[in-house]
């Protein structure tokens, strides 16, 4: 698992890359230069989507946990 640090190195290194991409676009239109951009973006996606869900487990700790925990509290509700 990245740290927090990590997945925010990543993220600027991409981001650069992407804004060069689109330069590169802004100058000449090329499909290539194109889907490089669209590659980049899933990948940015990707790592915003970890990087909401290291967030989330360092405030809330484990999603297996607090499910069962969850879980045990609605058998308990149902049971009363």
């Amino acid at each position: 698992m990245k740290t927090l640090r990590e997945i925010h190195q990543e993220i600027d290194r991409l981001s650069e890359e992407r804004a060069e991409l689109w330069h590169q676009l802004s100058a000449e239109h090329d499909p290539t230069v194109r889907e490089q951009i669209r590659r980049l973006d899933a990948e940015l996606d990707a790592l915003w989507d970890e990087h909401r869900a290291v967030r989330a487990r360092l405030r809330f700790g484990d999603r297996e946990k607090i499910v069962a925990r969850a879980r045990v509290e609605e058998r308990l509700e149902r049971a009363a």
